[in-house]
């Protein structure tokens, strides 16, 4: 069997799309989303059925380590009874992680980010790169100077014996740890800016600002959170569409990417996206069959 992954920009569909398919195959869904492992706000994160959904509560800080660990179970538990893994993500690093086998940054010690930061802060920028080039060369090539975020991250990497530039990266290899049939979600951009105002506003008419106001203030960065809960409705409604098409903006370029990726397009009805997509699916099998 192989897995299934469905990767598209927010408000594409994702959902809808991966739960048709589920009453179509025997499947099991996995979510691919740094933001719906959080239990607790499943109105602003949008969540739906699924493996790795609220997971973990809002206090925790979560790495793609731990998700990829959990992400690979999933998939090779439903493998080993038979059920297609229908992985559906828009968090292009989670959504990779799932599907390969990550070489991902090591532990730093507790401190060192502090510590980076405050040279940054004290000497500078152009002070804190040409430290960066005499220890990681490779690493200084690929951070300006006045990336005061970037250049902190390289200190702390190579802190740790790592480097924000490795030798090699299984970030855009087309080898995948299982068979994989991968497809991108197309909407066109004016029409994913009419959904993401539509589902914005969606999720006011069910109760957001409540939830939010439930979840307390320590919480991980969750897109349109602190809009929610320090701004009036109609601000936080307006940040939340600005935030969200930018997420959208990017994960359309993440998507274009993805190795291997087939795009469907996805401003038909949901059981036209679904029958092309397993059409996609049936035309890959046969060709690893031919392979074999």
């Amino acid at each position: 069997m192989s897995v299934l992954a469905v990767f598209g920009p927010t408000a594409s569909g994702k959902t809808a799309v991966a739960e048709a398919l589920a009453r179509r195959l025997p499947a099991e869904i996995v979510s691919a989303d740094s933001m719906q492992v959080y239990r607790g706000l499943p109105i602003l994160t949008n969540q739906a059925a699924g493996r790795l959904v609220g997971i973990w509560p809002p206090d925790r800080q979560r790495t793609v380590g731990e998700y990829q660990e959990l992400a690979h179970a999933a998939i090779d538990e439903a493998l080993a009874v038979g059920r297609t893994p229908i992985l559906v993500g828009g968090s292009g690093l989670y959504f990779r992680a799932a599907l390969v086998d990550l070489e991902l940054p090591p532990h730093v010690p507790e401190g060192e980010r502090a510590r980076w930061e405050r040279l940054y802060g004290r000497f500078g920028g152009q002070l804190a790169h040409d430290l960066l080039r005499e220890r990681d060369p490779r690493a200084a090539a690929q951070v300006h100077p006045n990336d005061r975020k970037r250049v902190v991250r390289a200190l702390e990497l190579w802190s740790a014996g790592a480097s924000l530039a490795p030798l090699t990266s299984r970030l855009w290899t087309q080898e995948t740890r299982h068979p994989t049939t991968i497809v991108g979600l197309g909407v066109r951009r004016d029409v994913l800016a009419q959904r993401i105002v539509k589902r914005t506003r969606a999720m006011f008419e069910q109760g957001v600002e409540r939830e939010v106001r439930e979840a307390g203030e320590v919480v991980p960065r969750i897109l349109g959170f602190d809009a929610v809960r320090t701004l009036p409705p109609q601000e936080a409604a307006r940040e939340i569409v600005r935030s969200t098409r930018r997420l959208a903006a990017y994960q359309r370029k993440w998507m274009r990417r993805i190795p291997g990726v087939v795009m469907v397009d996805a401003e038909r009805p949901v059981d036209e996206v679904v029958d092309a997509i397993l059409e996609v699916v049936q035309s890959q099998t046969v060709q690893q069959e031919k392979r074999l």
